[in-house]
């Protein structure tokens, strides 16, 4: 807890986003198995490109097949669950006072966020199966939103990191010299 006593520090922006981020992943996964069959038509619907504008050029890449849609929606939902444990772990380690280990959970979590909507549902929900050409079944502004947040966070702990990695290389300097 000592490290809450540096309110203001670089370090605790970056656990409040942390936190912040491991909240909301939890709760993407709660609504995803508690509202199981909605989110589970998104995908659905997603896969079966049913009210893209149905191009006979770009119709082969839908995927109809149940199994397939169920094992890619409970992929899904484990990979968001596992982003929001290792979120939650960097939480717990910013905490304690683990920087360096606080730094690297925090990382993996946003870069697991990033690969999740930036690669799953941006690129490939977006642009493969065309999710951009549906009124009804488009994500892509929540999968920016995502993507961006994450971002965000990789962008403070790695820009912060490196002044972090400075600043402690040169007061173990001055305690030499």
């Amino acid at each position: 807890m000592r490290f809450l006593a540096r309110v203001g520090s670089p370090e605790t922006a970056i656990a409040v986003v942390t936190a912040i981020t491991a909240l909301y992943m939890s709760l993407v996964v709660l609504g995803n198995v508690t509202d199981y069959e909605t989110n589970r038509a998104f995908v659905e619907h997603v896969f079966a490109m049913d009210t893209t504008f149905k191009s006979s050029n770009t119709m082969w890449r839908a995927i109809t097949a149940q199994g397939l849609v169920t094992a890619a929606y409970l992929l899904i939902i484990a990979w968001e669950a596992l982003t929001a444990l290792v979120l939650l772990a960097a939480l717990v380690a910013w905490l304690r006072g683990r920087v360096t280990t606080a730094r690297r959970l925090s990382s993996a979590g946003w870069v697991m966020q990033v690969l999740l909507f930036g690669g799953g549902f941006i690129a490939i929900g977006g642009e493969w199966f065309l999710m951009w050409q549906s009124s009804d079944w488009n994500g892509l502004n929540a999968a920016l939103q995502n993507f961006l947040i994450a971002s965000v966070g990789l962008i403070l702990v790695h820009a912060t990191g490196n002044r972090a990695a400075t600043r402690e290389g040169l007061a173990r300097e001055d305690l030499a010299g």
